[in-house]
């Protein structure tokens, strides 16, 4: 049986690619020890300047009556928006990369609270941005939770997973628009606010429980040189031409009749599809990746958990417009895949480690799990805002009353 193997490579195809190899060895080999060189470099470089850099952990209190529609998170994901890299010099030789944020929703133990990650040097950004938008909230500095899920396979257990897109960029998911958050002259049982599920879902766990929505985004930009690119990546409006072109030529209900104008062919849904894709399309985009996780001690872990975790997610999907998905699940569907556990191991603890970080668009975990995707501050607005009064989830942490200024004529 071996020697048929090694006779399958004894052809003359291969004894022809076997000898090209040879001959060729001082052309592809220094190629490749110089790619490996500028990976191990960049590498190197990025993760001091990151580090030099530092990191914040922001909490928010939210106010106790939120008037606001969504749009004033949209406002504040706004002013966080940013695509400079820097000169070739910073990028090449001091190793800086791209900022980038994580937009959180946890629950520890059942008390669900919001964060915001970024480095340090934004922190006063963020501040003045929820402040302006939220006069009533309490930002803080916080003690990082995640860095208390300590991975150990003989005690806890978890549930992981990345996410994708149903359908292309330009597609975009249900937004708060299209639930009509942002009409104010809406009465309190007559809005439907597609955060709450998840806020309510977050808030049945127990003691000993932690679950968070980790919302990693990065502004969005066409790639060139400075993002170390031989060859440029346009940006995702690209897409959104040969989308909308792919709608009125490909997908039209009615067929044409001669001398009919092409958009009168379409019907009330596709021209609904592209009025939508065309508002997206007007939007600060960001490269996004929304990671879950679920973790407990082993005696009260409740596998239904991540389901349930999955489940609060589909009313931002649409079957006309997109939808978030599961990607990558952080466990092995067949016990003899993995009959001694090492690779789910591996990858929960990966999984974790990358949580912890932040990390997804650089080193150490560049695309780890999955492929990022285009979501909008519209799209991000809608999964990460602050809810009003029909979040009813008790757990839920608010400032307890409204912060007044002190009257004027006290004396002093």
């Amino acid at each position: 049986m071996i020697e048929k193997f090694v006779s399958l490579f004894q052809t003359e195809f291969y004894m022809k690619v076997w000898r090209t190899a040879a001959e060729t060895w001082p052309i592809w080999l220094p190629l490749i020890l110089i790619n490996l060189l500028f990976h191990t470099w960049f590498a190197y470089k990025r993760r001091v300047w990151m580090r030099e850099q530092g990191s914040v952990l922001l909490e928010i209190k939210i106010p106790k009556d939120v008037l606001k529609s969504p749009a004033a998170m949209e406002m504040v994901i706004e002013g966080i928006w940013e695509d400079v890299v820097g000169t070739l010099t910073d990028v090449y030789f001091e190793g800086r990369v791209r900022d980038w944020f994580s937009l959180e929703i946890v629950s520890i133990g059942g008390e669900v609270k919001f964060f915001i990650w970024g480095l340090k040097k934004w922190k006063s950004i963020i501040e003045t941005r929820v402040y302006t938008h939220y006069p009533g909230a309490e930002v803080f500095e916080a003690e990082d939770y995640a860095l208390k899920i300590v991975y150990d396979p003989t005690k806890m257990n978890m549930f992981g997973i990345t996410t994708k897109l149903v359908r292309p960029d330009a597609y975009p998911i249900k937004t708060y628009i299209d639930y009509e958050l942002d009409r104010g002259n809406k009465e309190q049982e007559e809005i439907v606010d597609p955060i709450v599920p998840m806020l309510e879902y977050l808030g049945t766990l127990k003691p000993g429980e932690v679950a968070g929505m980790q919302i990693l985004i990065q502004g969005h930009r066409k790639e060139t040189l400075q993002d170390t690119r031989l060859f440029s990546k346009p940006d995702w409006k690209e897409g959104i031409k040969e989308e909308i072109k792919k709608i009125i030529d490909e997908e039209s209900f009615f067929p044409q009749k001669e001398g009919q104008a092409t958009l009168t062919r379409l019907t009330r849904t596709q021209d609904d599809t592209i009025v939508a894709i065309q508002r997206n399309a007007g939007k600060l985009a960001f490269n996004t990746m929304v990671r879950l996780i679920y973790a407990a001690p082993i005696e009260i872990f409740d596998k239904m958990r991540g389901t349930g975790m999955i489940g609060s997610m589909r009313q931002f999907g649409s079957k006309t417009l997109n939808g978030i998905r599961p990607d990558k699940f952080m466990s092995i569907d067949y016990p003899w895949k993995d009959f001694r556990g090492q690779i789910k191991r591996r990858l929960q603890r990966t999984h974790i480690e990358a949580y912890k970080r932040r990390s997804f668009f650089e080193v150490p975990f560049r695309h780890l799990y999955g492929k990022p995707y285009v979501l909008t501050t519209e799209e991000l607005a809608t999964i990460f805002h602050f809810p009003g009064a029909t979040a009813t989830t008790p757990t839920l942490t608010r400032v307890p009353s409204k912060r007044g200024e002190a009257p004027a004529n006290l004396p002093v």
